[in-house]
């Protein structure tokens, strides 16, 4: 347990404060307008804490902290330590969906619209988040009406290039054929400009500048050209008032409504720009440590502001409550967007309605979350304390690894760790490893090998500096091994001979009965049936037999498709299909002769007689 540091030697000054546990990770990051009042709140009797905040006192085992000059540092200074560390009790932004973006490839050599997912790409501009693809595809189907770009890719571009005729969209009037020339370059670069403006909410100016020249042509005498202008400005009409109008054109603003309960919140974002819904966003967090309502306010627009949105930072931030320190935050935001972000809880009117329909959706989405993961934490909760209690460990075991091994008749001999922290899969913790001594079937020494290599890592991690720890630096508060008796002797062996068995606990899981055996005890525990404890142990140990198999036929296909021409020094990938092309087949290299292989002017004369050696090797 952590023990408060001696009196005086707190500042008392903005900063942030971390708590430590024994391996030197941290567990918890906060701020404060002053450490030593807020620190102080921390070593009182553990009966007046809340149980998450006991239990996290009660796991660490030292503090510190950086004093900073402002309450905005402070801030900042939190949140990106947060994000560097991801302690285990600070609260956690529940975000697994891949949301779709409508995306212009502004730095291509002809930019094109598209939708996007995952990271963001240089020289592409985004726009959304979508809650649905095909939202954005009927979005797109409209714009290449109006603003006739590129849509196809960039070997379809190519293809028809070379080909001299455009594509399908070209003659449906949905595509101007840059691949052919039948767009200048200023008149193409015009109509990506008009599709970004139209993007940004800027329509206005787009059909004022769709009339102007429109006027133009026909004053021209171009009346073929005043036409298509014509039909495109009653398409954008059109697509204008397919979008969802819910301010003035003047408003630019993120609306956030939030719904809760004792574990979780649902926050759900409408981005609004020049008065129209540009995107949408939910996500959940998981409430790990004790917050009131308008602390939840804060650590959303944390969550919400972790990096600028696609449409720049608002004016304007709507809100159910400004916030615990509503001054504090506004000043954050605006240094983000470098001028005056101001936050409101609207009291009457249209913004009160807006901010209605944003949390009604907030409230569906977690309803639709808590039908999926009903009674998770509570489960979760369960299992871990069950466990401790039927296996007799010295704490709750919030760190779980669990081995596995996958072979063939001893080919393609594999292991899986597989890691679950507080109940849940930890994937990004997960490793494999290829057997490297073990040349035969034996599932226990491939077992002894894999342990030992992972707690050595640990060992040696251990006695370095925190910042230069690897990827093995915590323990294990329950290690487990699938099989039975001999897996469990050969983990215990591993356990004693790098000095780790008082420290770790280990446990084998057999398949048949689901029988789990600990050391020094000849009858096996049996967890009851339909308890936490089992589901959870089923769960690691079924997750660990996936991992570790996905592997072995990653590396059984690899073989199985591996070509006698492979690996030979100075033949290539070019070199080789050069190779099979002239000689006729991969056969007819295995039966040509040195001489024949030397005769080919453009294969040195060194590679010739490995390929031979190779083949007839």
């Amino acid at each position: 347990m952590v023990k408060r540091p001696p009196a005086g030697s707190i500042p008392d000054a903005p900063g942030s404060y971390q708590f430590f546990d024994a391996q030197g990770r941290v567990i918890y990051v906060g701020k404060a307008k002053s450490l030593r009042s807020r620190l102080s709140n921390y070593f009182q009797n553990p009966q007046n804490l809340h149980p998450r905040t006991a239990q996290m006192v009660a796991t660490a085992d030292h503090v510190e902290w950086i004093q900073v000059d402002t309450n905005v540092e402070a801030l900042m200074l939190e949140y990106n330590l947060i994000k560097e560390h991801l302690p285990r009790f600070n609260i956690r932004l529940i975000d697994d969906k891949s949301y779709p973006y409508l995306a212009v490839t502004v730095g291509a050599e002809w930019p094109r619209p598209m939708v996007m997912r995952g990271k963001k790409r240089k020289g592409t501009r985004y726009f959304g988040p979508y809650a649905h693809a095909w939202a954005i595809r009927d979005t797109l189907d409209s714009l290449l009406r109006v603003f006739p770009v590129r849509s196809c890719t960039d070997n379809k571009l190519d293809r028809h290039a070379k080909l001299g005729k455009p594509c399908l969209l070209f003659h449906i009037e949905k595509c101007s054929a840059p691949c052919v020339g039948e767009v200048s370059r200023e008149e193409y670069d015009q109509m990506v400009a008009d599709l970004l403006q139209f993007l940004e909410g800027d329509t206005d100016a787009v059909l004022n500048e769709l009339e102007t020249r429109m006027h133009e042509a026909a004053d021209a005498l171009e009346f073929e050209q005043a036409a298509r202008l014509r039909d495109r400005m009653g398409a954008v009409q059109r697509t204008i008032e397919k979008q969802q109008m819910v301010g003035d054109r003047s408003d630019d603003m993120d609306v956030i409504g939030v719904a809760e309960d004792d574990l979780e919140a649902c926050v759900f974002v409408f981005y609004v720009r020049r008065g129209r819904v540009t995107g949408r966003r939910s996500f959940i967090i998981d409430k790990v440590e004790p917050l009131s309502g308008a602390e939840v306010i804060d650590k959303v627009l944390e969550s919400v502001y972790d990096e600028e949105p696609v449409q720049g930072m608002p004016k304007t931030v709507l809100l159910p409550n400004t916030g615990s320190d509503p001054e504090l935050y506004t000043e954050w935001l605006s240094v983000l967007r470098g001028s005056k972000v101001e936050l409101r809880q609207p009291q009457r009117g249209e913004k009160v309605d807006l901010l209605a329909m944003v949390t009604k959706n907030a409230e569906e989405e977690f309803t639709r979350h808590r039908m999926k993961r009903a009674t998770d934490h509570n489960s979760r909760a369960r299992a871990l304390n069950e466990l401790q209690e039927y296996l007799g460990l010295p704490v709750a075991p919030l760190r779980i690894e669990c081995y596995d091994m996958s072979h063939i008749q001893g080919t393609d001999y594999v292991g899986s760790m597989v890691v679950v922290e507080d109940g849940l899969p930890a994937k990004n913790q997960y490793r494999r490893f290829k057997i490297k001594t073990v040349d035969q079937n034996d599932d226990f020494a491939a077992m002894e090998e894999v342990l030992t290599r992972r707690l050595t890592a640990y060992k040696v991690d251990k006695e370095k500096p925190v910042s230069e720890r690897g990827k093995f630096q915590y323990p294990p508060q329950l290690l487990v091994v699938d099989g039975g008796k001999g897996q469990l002797s050969r983990a215990i062996k591993v356990l004693q001979d790098l000095d780790l068995f008082d420290e770790i606990p280990c446990v084998s899981l057999a398949k048949q009965f689901e029988e789990i055996f600990v050391p020094h005890e000849s009858e096996s525990i049996r967890l009851p049936r339909q308890s936490e404890a089992l589901y959870l142990m089923q769960r690691i140990r079924d997750e660990s037999h996936r991992f570790a198999i996905t592997y072995h036929r990653q590396l059984r296909d690899k073989r199985m498709t591996k070509s006698v021409l492979d690996d030979i020094p100075g033949l290539g990938p070019a070199r080789q299909k050069r190779l099979v092309k002239e000689m006729g087949s991969v056969k007819k290299v295995k039966q040509a002769s040195i001489e024949e292989l030397r005769s080919l002017t453009w294969l040195p004369d060194v590679v010739a007689e490995a390929v031979f050696e190779k083949v007839h090797s």
